[in-house]
């Protein structure tokens, strides 16, 4: 883990202060909402590739934000569980799906029984952890025997060619830009969430069958109009992947 001055207390009440403040608007932010539609069918088939049948398995949102993962999850026929860190997403994400169950805890330390979710999903949530090796154990634990991990996540930081002249001369909330900056620096993931760290450190918690798939070009597409071709490109050029695994069968919760 990557040594900060701070205390992990700290961080973690600026990271959750950070996104409780972007709650009101994060549905308008072109790629956190997902549309209904294409958009919405794209990311139904790579859940179903990844986790085939939902056959009402108990689903683990983390990070679950304004919901809308588990608004997928659920229309997929997960019986889903969302949880997150910030009370204002969690405000949004209980209107938006009164029938499902919302927590209020660290993705880190869910406080959740030990083998009770046969599935956890993540979206954009691995690149903010503070201590990523401890937040997957404690995610290897809460899985049953047998159950599965899936993760959605990118390298944000590292910048190629294409994307700096896509960022140039941009508008920017410089606000929030400096906040972002200054989590970033203190996360362990501060270089960029790399797919291939990220896998070996799942393989250290004792998970197995890791899978990564980079093929997410059809959910990009459907994103195209709400975007733009600026951010389209951008998209594109940036290192985004998912990561599959499995907790073996014949472990104790």
């Amino acid at each position: 883990m990557n040594s900060h001055p701070h205390s992990n207390r700290d961080i973690r009440d600026e990271i959750r202060d950070y996104w409780s403040d972007r709650a009101a608007t994060f549905d308008n932010d072109p790629g956190h909402k997902i549309e209904d539609g294409a958009e919405m069918a794209a990311w139904e088939a790579l859940f179903r590739k990844h986790l085939g049948p939902a056959r009402g398995r108990r689903l683990l949102d983390l990070a679950s934000g304004t919901g809308e993962i588990s608004r997928l999850c659920k229309g997929l026929g997960f019986e889903v569980t969302g949880l997150d860190w910030a009370e204002p997403m969690l405000e949004r994400a209980r209107m938006k799906l009164p029938d499902v169950t919302f927590l209020q805890a660290d993705a880190e330390r869910t406080m959740l029984p030990s083998g009770s979710m046969d599935v956890i999903v993540t979206r954009h949530l691995v690149w903010t952890l503070v201590d990523p090796a401890s937040a997957f154990a404690e995610w290897h634990r809460v899985l049953a025997p047998g159950g599965t991990l899936l993760l959605v996540d990118g390298d944000f930081v590292t910048r190629g060619l294409l994307a700096r002249f896509l960022l140039r001369g941009r508008t920017v909330d410089r606000g929030r830009m400096d906040r972002h900056q200054r989590i970033l620096q203190r996360v362990h993931f501060s270089q960029g969430a790399r797919a291939s760290s990220v896998s070996d450190l799942l393989a250290e918690a004792g998970f197995t069958d890791l899978r990564t798939d980079k093929r997410l070009g059809r959910i990009h597409r459907a994103q195209r109009s709400n975007l733009g071709w600026r951010k389209s490109l951008l998209r594109l050029s940036e290192h985004r992947y998912l990561i599959r695994a499995t907790k073996p069968e014949g472990i104790e919760p």
